[in-house]
């Protein structure tokens, strides 16, 4: 039997649908994360404590676990854990893309200068630390944290009063160097993708059709397939590849975001893993397998199918309106039923102390839509939205 260890935070949404995927697959999985997780189904997966904030380290222990039972691939499901599985199939011998390469990802000033160096599309930018000597990119421009993900710390300014308040905010979020970046308007869009041996296999791209205009950026609806003419569906797909190569990434799931606007293309952020949360729960390929099966699939060298069903399917995220103590959600049984949509999981606990963005790094939870069009999709998921009730004191 196979052995996979999988990279994942204990505040992961994500963990049980892995072990749905390697028990399909009939894969022994190993859930290492940085404390002893609950796992719904305990018999499932064993578990391993490792450390996170020491990738050196972790990588060492997963070599260790390797030394004593052996282990066929590792798996990061977040952007805490893609360096530390980078680093032990570096030392382990598994193919995939290199800790230097994977490194980019984890730092947008890092990202920025290696697609400048390939001159892929992007933002003008400039990194700094004081936020009393603030780079000029222009206005309006978007200020983030360097190191955070998930739209937290990124903050819209449209003059310089604006910008020196953003960048004093999103130093104390995210603390250290900051990037300032040219903000780019149009539409956009997200790539998910695997890439094995170098070459990028597009899996969807979603549209997103609540235009991402600030102050922050909440993530709210994906569709797929996006709606995009052809011609731009081509430079979508020329652009996600540039943008690897120029990273040097070659092996392994990527999530690629987008802007565009009048025929041309921008990237705006890559990640050297697959799209977060619950979204994954939009994509089935081949028989019906999900994202996570093709993942372990790609780690275990193992055959993938990855023509995605014929429906249109799509997510809402569902954002938090305001920072405070989550009192209830109402409504669901009413927005469940709602044509085209297939699930709504609200995945913070009654009583959890929420942040709205930028502070915040989570979202309330998910609305699942699935329907002949992605128009419908989209109406779905707006339909249902609007129909809960969510008090937060």
């Amino acid at each position: 039997m196979s052995r996979v260890v999988l990279l994942v935070p204990t505040s992961s949404y994500r963990t049980t649908d892995f072990i749905a995927a390697a028990r399909s697959l009939g894969v022994d999985l190993i859930v290492a994360s940085d404390e002893a997780p609950v796992i719904p189904d305990a018999e499932s997966a064993r578990t391993l404590v490792i450390a996170f904030d020491d990738p050196a380290t972790a990588a060492d222990q997963i070599v260790g676990l390797d030394d004593r039972r052996g282990v066929d691939a590792v798996v990061a499901l977040d952007d805490r854990g893609i360096e530390i599985a980078a680093r032990a199939a570096e030392q382990l011998g598994f193919p995939a893309s290199m800790p230097s390469a994977v490194a980019h990802t984890r730092n947008k000033s890092s990202l920025r200068t290696a697609l400048a160096s390939q001159e892929v599309s992007q933002p003008k930018f400039a990194a700094f630390s004081d936020p009393a000597l603030i780079p000029d990119v222009g206005f309006p421009c978007v200020i983030k944290p360097v190191g955070l993900s998930a739209s937290q710390g990124v903050i819209r300014a449209n003059n310089a009063q604006e910008a020196a308040a953003a960048a004093m905010r999103a130093k104390k979020i995210g603390g250290g160097e900051l990037i300032i970046e040219e903000y780019i308007e149009g539409e956009e869009v997200a790539v998910e993708g695997i890439l094995r041996s170098g070459v990028l296999e597009v899996l969807a791209i979603f549209d997103k059709p609540n235009l991402m205009e600030g102050p922050y950026f909440e993530e709210t609806i994906y569709v797929t397939p996006s709606r995009q003419p052809r011609e731009v569906i081509e430079i979508i797909n020329t652009t996600a590849n540039d943008a690897c190569r120029a990273i040097d990434l070659t092996e392994g799931p990527v999530h690629i975001e987008l802007k565009i606007k009048d025929g041309r293309c921008w990237v705006i952020e890559v990640a050297a893993r697959s799209i977060g949360g619950l979204c994954a729960r939009t994509l089935s390929f081949g028989t019906g397998i999900s994202l996570e099966e093709v993942i372990l699939r790609h780690a275990l060298g193992m055959s993938i199918d990855i023509q995605r069903e014929k429906l249109s399917a799509g997510v809402m995220m569902i954002p938090i309106p305001n920072s405070g103590k989550l009192v209830g959600v109402s409504g669901k049984d009413k927005a469940l039923v709602v044509a085209n949509i297939v699930a709504i999981d609200i995945t913070v606990p009654i009583g959890r102390e929420l942040k709205a963005l930028p502070e915040g790094d989570r979202y309330l939870g998910f609305i699942f839509a699935r329907a002949k069009t992605p128009d419908e999709v989209e109406t779905a998921l707006r339909n249902a939205h609007a129909l809960l009730e969510i008090e937060i004191v």
